[in-house]
């Protein structure tokens, strides 16, 4: 590594740590103010907390974004001094020159794909149950979520689902509780499928246990299929079945396979199960694709306006591309993993393309 390569290197660290926190700080400021109109009584210190455990997931949005602007940044100041032309006329090619950018922006990928699959699910757990218990104020709808049962709470009702769907419209292995006043517990009953539809649920070939008094066995019958009234709205179990930001990659991996072999749909969890590796890739497809273009707009005397407008089009279209594929995929359309990858495939191979067109 050369003076020229530490001061390559120097610029985009700069600007890429600059762009992260000008973003942080704009989303979690704009997030903030929606918090606090749409939360009347919300106390400073339950803000706080929620807002601690909320960062990490907003540096880890972020980071993409960031690491184009560092990209981008880069290269302009390099044209703006003329460095960049006196560099291609040292005899040194456009991979030279931008190496050490590609390599910090792999780094940064692998550490971030890292630290987000470890520490996320955990940041999140703490988030939704402060938001749920001390924001929202409805602690009722906080799951304990785990790969191998879900806990929902319902005024005096506890249920424990094995299995659920993505859209939160079907579960298997289910067991409710009804207690009293008192806690103490009314009826028990079981049901090995269900179907949620609103508040009225279809329970299958299941059994209930009615608990009179402590003196008295309890009275015992089984059916083939039932149907009971929720006092919560089933709805509110679509947040349980999207559980993939709580969940590490070999957990979700894990979870998908159970729920396969419960006979569930899991494509909504396989584009997501591919998404953490590709998300953490977007980053480094969008620097690839924005360089040609900086340097071509560079030979021609383009301005730092019109790179940063660059730089904004080429997240636009990523993420517009990146979203599209991933709803498609969602609903079964294309294969999960090719929603989850699409958008990077095609504006890579876009990117080496126009790569391969420079001569340097």
């Amino acid at each position: 590594m050369n003076r020229a390569d530490r001061y390559i290197l120097q610029l985009f660290w700069t600007y890429f740590i600059a762009g992260l926190l000008v973003f942080v700080t704009l989303f979690l400021a704009t997030d903030v103010m929606s918090a606090l109109v749409k939360f009347q009584q919300i106390s400073s210190s339950a803000l706080i907390q929620y807002y601690l455990f909320y960062i990490p997931e907003v540096v880890h949005r972020m980071i993409p974004v960031a690491t184009v602007v560092g990209t981008v940044m880069t290269i302009s100041i390099l044209n703006k001094g003329s460095e960049l032309i006196a560099l291609f006329a040292s005899g040194l090619s456009l991979f030279r020159v931008s190496r050490f950018i590609f390599l910090s922006i792999i780094v940064i990928a692998i550490l971030d794909y890292a630290l987000s699959d470890r520490l996320l699910p955990v940041f999140a757990k703490q988030k939704n149950y402060i938001y749920y218990n001390d924001i929202a104020k409805k602690p009722g709808q906080f799951q304990t979520i785990k790969t191998n049962r879900i806990w929902y709470r319902s005024k005096n009702n506890l249920f424990n689902i094995k299995t659920l769907n993505s859209t939160g419209n079907r579960a298997q292995g289910l067991t409710l509780y009804f207690f009293d006043e008192n806690w103490k517990l009314l009826q028990l009953i079981t049901a090995k499928e269900v179907d949620l539809d609103g508040k009225q649920w279809t329970l299958k070939n299941g059994s209930i246990s009615v608990f009179e008094d402590e003196t008295s066995f309890p009275l015992f019958t089984e059916f083939e299929e039932k149907t009971i009234s929720m006092t919560e709205d089933a709805q509110d179990l679509r947040s349980t079945g999207q559980t993939s930001d709580l969940l590490t990659q070999s957990e979700l991996w894990r979870f998908i396979r159970k729920n396969k072999e419960a006979g569930l749909d899991t494509i909504r969890y396989e584009v997501e199960l591919y998404s953490k590796v590709s998300f953490a890739l977007a980053g480094l497809v969008m620097s690839l694709l924005a360089i040609p273009f900086l340097v071509s707009n560079a030979r021609h005397g383009g301005g730092m306006v019109k790179n940063l407008s660059i730089c904004l089009g080429l997240v636009m279209a990523y993420w517009i591309l990146y979203s599209s594929a991933q709803t498609v995929g969602q609903h079964g359309q294309i294969h999960p993993f090719l929603a989850a990858w699409g958008a990077n495939i095609i504006m890579g191979a876009l990117g080496g393309y126009f790569l391969l067109r420079l001569r340097r």
